[in-house]
């Protein structure tokens, strides 16, 4: 597997594989109109023209998992992590999260979950990220927003 920069003409595919990648995520959240699953390729088009996308690719050159972000000040907000569902538990998306933090170095990391994706949770605080703010969405629904400080010294 390689982790590289995506090019305009990967961004149809990211976003079938988007498509692919949250149904889990809604069918978990009992909401199938979640921003992942409504998000057309004009949107994604605007998030490439500002800000990083990266890809993983198999052996094959197939697109197997994407992550995206944008920087503000001395922020990189982290979002749309996502591995095929055949492919999900295999350090992918490990690798892709460190990917996207080694291409952009920050001195700050930001993304968020739902509180109801513990799968999620446990993968970034593994990486270091660590709760700092909770947003209630609905009486059962939670987003999680998690940081990451980037580590200085020698």
């Amino acid at each position: 597997m390689r982790i590289l920069k995506a090019q305009p003409e990967d961004l149809g595919v990211i976003l079938a594989l988007q498509y692919r990648a949250f149904r889990s995520e809604a069918k978990l959240l009992g909401n199938e109109g979640i921003a992942p699953l409504t998000q057309n390729l004009a949107d994604l088009e605007q998030e490439y023209a500002h800000g990083t996308i990266l890809k993983a690719v198999d052996e094959a050159g197939v697109i197997i998992g994407s992550v995206r972000a944008h920087e503000d000040g001395d922020t990189l907000y982290i979002g749309k992590l996502m591995v095929l569902p055949e492919k999900q538990g295999r350090g992918i998306g490990t690798q892709l999260l460190v990917a996207i933090e080694k291409s952009c170095p920050k001195p700050r990391y930001e993304l968020f979950t739902s509180n109801i994706s513990i799968r999620n949770m446990n993968l970034y605080e593994g990486l270091g990220y660590r709760r700092f703010r909770e947003e209630q969405v609905t009486p059962e629904l939670r987003f999680v927003y998690m940081e990451k400080l980037a580590k200085t010294g020698a």
